[in-house]
């Protein structure tokens, strides 16, 4: 048996610790400022969140940062190669500039060869007028962040087989891959809460038939279902309606695993006493979700939506790759790649690999921040 000792003084409670005002306002914190302070604490997460922002403004303002139209053709300058840009020539400072190039056929091989003319220096110009473009289609201006030297050229990632510049194109082809992502993610959101909170507030019948209809969908391949469903789009099509078809497409494959997690978690909370109360008030089914339900579980909905992002991306990739998704004039990361195809003009000219950066970086940026979303979610443990 244990012997229990109480004191018999008489209480203080000047004795008790007082909280500090930063442990006072922590445990008053709202459920979303936990899940902010605990996600601040994920660096790997804070880091990716800060390398999307930064891609997502270059996008934003792609025409602006490009030095060339994005259809701008260099006739002289075939698969040139990048330019290294200088500030000193000769142990004296010049500022940004590039060197020339000189070029010759080598008749052996039959590849371009470009050395770089130490001679002609060309100063690189800063806000500076070059091709004409509109911003977004709705303003027609000539204004660039940098542009090459007066009767230069600058190619800081090289050209390609129709001398255009690479880095132009890599800017103006994030503009449309990640903009797939976000239409997306966002069409499939829709379609897995619709979708997965009709399963998880009826059940029973209801519940049966929308469970087997996403086990036939998640039961055939993705690449090829994705390869069959656009094919079917008419070559007729403008770019645009098949920007949105290829978009349509990812988000009616995407919906299934969004839907099954909905489904799952209104499953245990339409027993709640508060779900209860608000039938018996005579609440909608809509209303009972949507206002009572969903905001329960929103927080996981977010991380979960971000982890399906990069799959977005990478589907349009795959398929541009492929030549079955979006098609030229369109220009987006996956037509770049298909592009560098033939693996004898890679070994030659290997630049012609650079767009699968982005897609590497994005995609991992978008993981490690679902990440620390999903961790952050649950911001009690």
């Amino acid at each position: 048996m244990t012997t229990h000792f109480v004191s018999q003084e008489p209480f203080d409670p000047h004795s008790v610790e007082k909280l500090t005002p930063e442990q006072e306002r922590l445990y008053l914190s709202s459920q979303w400022r936990l899940m902010w302070l605990k996600l601040k604490r994920h660096r790997l997460a804070v880091g990716s969140s800060i390398v999307l922002v930064v891609i997502y403004l270059f996008a934003f303002f792609c025409e602006f940062l490009s030095p060339y139209n994005l259809h701008t053709r260099n006739t002289d300058f075939i698969y040139a190669p990048p330019q290294r840009v200088h500030l000193f020539h000769d142990g004296g400072f010049i500022g940004p500039f590039v060197y020339g190039h000189t070029y010759r056929l080598n008749m052996e091989n039959l590849k371009r060869e470009y050395s770089p003319d130490r001679s002609d220096i060309q100063k690189i110009r800063f806000f500076c007028r070059g091709d004409a473009y509109d911003f977004w289609g709705l303003v027609e201006t000539d204004v660039h962040l940098f542009c090459p030297a007066a009767n230069g050229h600058l190619f800081l990632l090289g050209t390609d087989r129709l001398g255009r510049d690479m880095y132009s194109r890599i800017l103006h082809g994030a503009k449309i891959s990640l903009t797939i992502g976000l239409v997306g993610i966002v069409l499939s959101f829709i379609l897995g809460i619709v979708i997965g909170g009709i399963a998880g507030y009826y059940g029973g019948f209801v519940d049966n038939a929308i469970q087997r209809l996403i086990e036939i969908l998640r039961s055939f391949p993705e690449l090829p279902l994705w390869m069959a469903l656009s094919a079917t789009l008419p070559v007729t099509w403008s770019p645009i309606l098949v920007f949105f078809g290829i978009t349509l497409i990812l988000a009616l494959l995407d919906w299934t695993g969004l839907a099954r997690a909905v489904r799952s978690k209104l499953l245990s909370l339409r027993e709640e006493d508060y779900c209860t109360a608000a039938q018996l008030m005579g609440a909608k089914p809509g209303r009972i979700i949507g206002r009572h339900l969903l905001p329960g579980f929103m927080s996981h909905l977010i991380a979960s939506a971000s982890l399906s992002i990069p799959g977005m991306i990478l589907g349009e990739t795959a398929l541009s790759f492929l030549g079955l998704g979006l098609r030229s004039p369109i220009t987006s990361w996956g037509v770049l790649l298909n592009e560098a195809q033939n693996i004898n003009v890679v070994a030659l000219y290997p630049w012609l690999m650079l767009p699968v950066v982005p897609v590497i970086v994005v995609i991992l940026a978008f993981n490690f921040l679902g990440d620390g979303l999903r961790d952050a979610a649950d911001p009690y443990k």
